[in-house]
């Protein structure tokens, strides 16, 4: 199997292979699962039953294993997911590319309320130190340089190569994290071209992981001494405590309530 898409400028992501299915997480729920003793309809509803009470266990025992082509400050954001196994290019035995840097001509500003994060407004710049670091990465290597230290003058833009494999555990968490818009750019782009071959290859455990856990919103118990909640005539009554939150909450804690609030009211 092997399905890529280009993401970027020269970056690639590329679907190798795939362990297991929506059966094989009820099968490792059920145990004692005899194949074509239950419908399709019971394996939906123990799926979803498993993503809602955060049973994880199951959909540890399907993988999904993906050749990344992508900028080193990315990479590095991704590592941050640790339960994986990855087998990146290296530096050391081979020559990188330098006709293939992420070459951005519009820059995003930085937020003013997000130290980590940038905002909405831009400004078109063409870097210019590519071509030296170019320059002199072909000139260390021709001196005879080695490439474990040649490298050093690669910008971070500069493309690295990986096999990623993952359980669908652990996939749905990175995509928690890299699908929501308080991430960066880049790296959402690769998330949202994984989504969609995540969805293709186990369609009732994306469905609940969509329902569940991306489009749900949890209030924290602060957040629930503002909210009061009045039964009225059969429905409900949902009135906020603004003032005392106000007092009470940190600029970003109110801002993160009424986010979750607009989410809720759309």
């Amino acid at each position: 199997m092997d399905k890529t898409v280009k993401i970027l400028d020269y970056g690639e992501l590329g679907l190798i292979d795939i362990m297991g299915s929506d059966d094989a997480i009820v099968e490792a729920a059920r145990v004692s699962y005899g194949k074509g003793t239950k419908q399709v309809s019971s394996n939906r509803s123990l799926i979803r039953y498993l993503m809602r009470h955060q049973h994880w266990g199951p959909f540890e025992m399907a993988e999904m294993k993906f050749y990344v082509k992508l900028p080193i400050f990315v990479a590095r954001q991704w590592v941050r997911h640790r339960t994986a196994s990855i087998n990146e290019i290296s530096g050391r035995y081979s020559e990188f590319d330098m006709s293939e840097v992420y070459r951005p001509t519009t820059f995003r500003k930085q937020s003013q309320d997000n130290k980590q994060g940038s905002s909405d407004s831009c400004f078109s710049y063409e870097i210019q130190s590519y071509d030296k670091s170019q320059t002199e990465y072909s000139i260390l290597l021709n001196k005879g340089a080695a490439k474990e230290l040649a490298r050093i003058v690669l910008p971070v833009s500069s493309y690295t190569q990986w096999y990623w494999k993952c359980d669908l555990r652990n996939i749905f968490n990175f995509l928690r994290l890299r699908l929501d818009f308080h991430a960066q750019y880049e790296i959402r782009m690769y998330a949202q071209a994984m989504a969609k071959m995540v969805k293709e290859s186990f369609p009732l455990a994306y469905e609940a992981f969509e329902d569940y856990i991306l489009n749900s919103v949890t209030f924290n118990g602060s957040e629930l001494r503002y909210i009061n909640w009045d039964i009225v005539d059969g429905g409900y009554k949902v009135t906020i405590d603004f003032e005392k939150a106000k007092e009470e909450l940190g600029k970003r804690e109110l801002n993160e309530l009424r986010m979750k609030l607009r989410h809720v009211a759309q």
